[in-house]
């Protein structure tokens, strides 16, 4: 394999091609490669996944049937099958009971080679008894008196098809020799305060656990390596997060006019955590750094008037600014709830989506490129190349489908003075998440409630009472209720028995006449739209539908919210269906039904969202019982694949990392100290190549 310019030629062995190691051929590189391990580096960093511990017993009458246990016998003779398939059995004893070792297919010269009738042999596996006489099938070690004993607990690797534990024990030994003394990069106080060994020690330790306790994520030589992986992503992250402050911003500085104009036409003040992060904005745009800040809201804290009051700083400084959103819907959604907001202010906002006729579009373009358009509300395609702005300085992404760090550092690279940035995320993310996902970023969070948002009613009920349930519906639409009856699927199929939304909707329909309109995402656009109109006037007072109103659909009217199969869906989903109801003054509630009997993970689910609306709670929450990838999505999630380290409960760690790497970048800006050049390694070995080149810019 080719090497990168840069790297330690100590660690070339450790990133060359697997087969390098001794003992693996082309059908054992296969099998190494569907495990993601390509070279001995990644074999280094595959740590057994559990471990088996064996008894040393002296006599058969010391064991505990079923279990693992290492024992001397003496072999006493063969028992060929007489069948074909059927066992070969070999009889032995301990001088006083009996044992009969169990093989299925074994080569004839092999069995009897390894073990000779008249002859002492140590034996190790599962010892179970059969017919009340002990018995151990294919014993995992046959060794003879003077060979070493197996470990009293041994380590088991993860496995892909092809593989054996030999091949992989042997492999990752070999592997381990290839790693060089590295000079340390951890700080000296945190390693004496943890008691951690060094990097070379802990993956020794690592391999060779002694006992359950040292596979514990806690044990001093899982967390070190743990650490090095945060702390070489984190100091990643660190790193574009100073290439991206270097990058020219442009000084927005706003005289505050149109955003007083917006904040006098509200029924209320913004909330504590609204105004300050307005002010955290605003601060960042008037510095001549580029702006790159995170807004992260829970459901209805009011995310879009803060993006409003950033949108206007741009245009007070004399330029645009544009909202991405990631669906027509939304993006839509968010020009209808920002329109008088923008009249308030006497500024012009218009809407560009994939479905603007071409005379539309072609008017809004040129309106965008002559400065006519103050904010341009619009999908991701708003970044096509017939798109020009005349001064754009705002930047504001609606993001539902999340950038990684890559995409990022790419997006930080385009033009010649790049707009500043303030990303949104309505899903609350626990703080270790945040972390290792948006550690470049700086973070605004809104954790407070607008006022007049009303506490919302979460009761759990089963479908067998369908009836209470829509009689109640009946006597709330009498007093001119709107509700919102959410499914899990378009339609019944074979594979699920989710009752499915256009089933639902004949049957309310059946009930309740007109008053019920259907929306899902596989509806043309143009019959959605006419449905969503149509429950936002009152003309229709339930709406049946799938996910699609999940995030951002607004309708301050609507008080209830059923869910039906709620076991089915994940927390954060729930929570933000939820937050569809309660943006009025109207007491509201939401109802999830669920299909019993519900299993432990399914009550879990829904006592914790009856129990509370606190976002980051129920995120984290949803974190302890799915995992990190799930709860953002793997595919959009940006998220760093760890080999080590685990974010559900590590999380502690992931901070004192970031902590330590911005800290580090502080006093040694070009990573040249003993120790930043140890963390050039540490970089290098955790494959961190694209943030060493900006190291290497300085």
């Amino acid at each position: 394999m080719t090497q990168p310019k840069g790297r330690p030629p100590a660690l070339f062995p450790l990133f060359a091609g697997i087969d390098t190691l001794p003992g693996i051929g082309p059908k054992g590189r296969a099998a190494l490669e569907q495990m993601g391990v390509e070279k001995p580096r990644d074999l280094v960093m595959t740590l057994p996944a559990s471990g088996i511990t064996r008894r040393r017993i002296a006599a058969l009458s010391e064991a505990r049937p079923p279990e693992i246990v290492t024992i001397t016998v003496t072999i006493l003779r063969h028992h060929p099958p007489q069948v074909r398939g059927r066992p070969w059995r070999v009889h032995c004893t301990d001088g006083t009971t009996d044992l009969t070792l169990v093989f299925f297919r074994p080569r004839e010269n092999w069995i009897e080679g390894q073990l000779p009738a008249g002859q002492r042999r140590i034996v190790s596996g599962k010892l179970e008894l059969f017919d009340g006489h002990a018995q151990m099938v294919h014993p995992d070690h046959i060794l003879s008196e003077a060979d070493p004993l197996p470990p009293a607990f041994e380590p088991v690797y993860p496995l892909s098809a092809g593989l054996t534990q030999g091949v992989m024990t042997r492999s990752a030994k070999a592997a381990l020799q290839l790693v060089p003394e590295v000079q340390e990069w951890i700080d000296p106080q945190l390693i004496r305060e943890r008691g951690w060994p060094s990097f070379t020690q802990a993956l020794v330790q690592a391999h060779a656990p002694q006992s359950p306790a040292d596979m514990s994520p806690d044990s001093p030589a899982r967390a070190r390596l743990a650490y090095d992986e945060f702390l070489a992503h984190q100091m990643t992250l660190a790193l574009v997060r100073r290439e991206k402050r270097r990058l020219k911003g442009r000084a927005s500085a706003g005289d505050g006019r149109l955003r007083r104009a917006v904040l006098d036409h509200l029924p209320w003040p913004p909330t504590g955590a609204q105004a300050r992060a307005a002010q955290e904005i605003a601060d960042d745009m008037a510095s001549d750094r580029r702006m790159n800040r995170l807004l992260q809201g829970d459901v209805g804290a009011g995310k879009t008037l803060v993006a409003m009051l950033a949108a206007l700083v741009a245009v007070e400084a004399g330029g645009q600014a544009v909202l991405m959103a990631p669906t027509e819907i939304l993006a839509r959604q968010h020009a209808r709830a920002l329109e008088p907001l923008a009249r308030a202010a006497g500024i012009r906002l218009a809407a560009l989506t994939g479905r603007d006729k071409t005379a539309t579009r072609q008017q809004i373009l040129t309106d965008l490129a002559d400065g006519g358009i103050d904010i341009l509300v619009g999908t991701h395609a708003v970044f096509q190349k017939d798109v020009h702005f005349n001064d754009l300085r705002l930047a504001i992404i609606d993001e539902q489908h999340r950038f990684g760090v890559g995409q990022r550092l790419e997006l930080a690279a385009k033009g010649d003075v790049p707009p500043d940035m303030l990303i949104m995320t309505a899903t609350p993310i626990p703080r270790s998440l945040a972390l290792s996902q948006y550690g470049d970023l700086d973070v605004s969070v809104l954790d407070e409630k607008p006022p007049g948002r009303q506490p919302i009613t979460t009761v759990m009920i089963s479908d067998q009472r369908l009836d209470q349930v829509t009689d109640r519906l009946k006597s709330a639409l009498a007093q001119g209720a709107r509700a919102y009856w959410v499914c899990p699927l378009v339609d019944e199929s074979e594979v699920s028995d989710l009752t499915a939304a256009e089933a639902r909707f004949t049957s309310l329909r059946a009930q309740f006449g007109d008053l019920v309109r259907l929306v899902h995402g596989q509806m043309p656009t143009d019959q959605r739209d006419a449905a969503m109109a149509d429950f936002a006037s009152g003309v229709a007072q339930i709406l049946v539908a799938t996910t699609v109103i999940e995030v951002g659909v607004d309708v301050p009217q609507a008080t209830i919210m059923v869910i039906e199969r709620a076991e089915s869906f994940g927390l954060s989903q729930l929570h933000q269906l939820r937050g569809r109801v309660g943006r009025g003054t109207g007491a509201s509630t939401c109802l999830l039904m669920y299909h019993p009997p519900l299993n432990e993970t399914g009550a879990r689910r829904l006592t914790t969202l009856r129990d509370t609306e606190d976002g980051f709670r129920i995120a984290q929450v949803d974190l302890e019982m799915r995992g990190a990838g799930d709860v953002i999505g793997t595919a959009q999630s940006g998220l760093p694949r760890f080999r080590i380290a685990d974010l559900e409960h590590q999380s502690g760690l992931m901070a004192v990392a970031r902590n330590d790497a911005r800290a580090l970048l502080e006093r040694d800006p070009t990573l040249d100290s003993p120790r930043g050049v140890a963390l050039r390694h540490l970089m290098w070995l955790m494959q961190q190549d694209q943030a060493i080149r900006l190291v290497q810019v300085g």
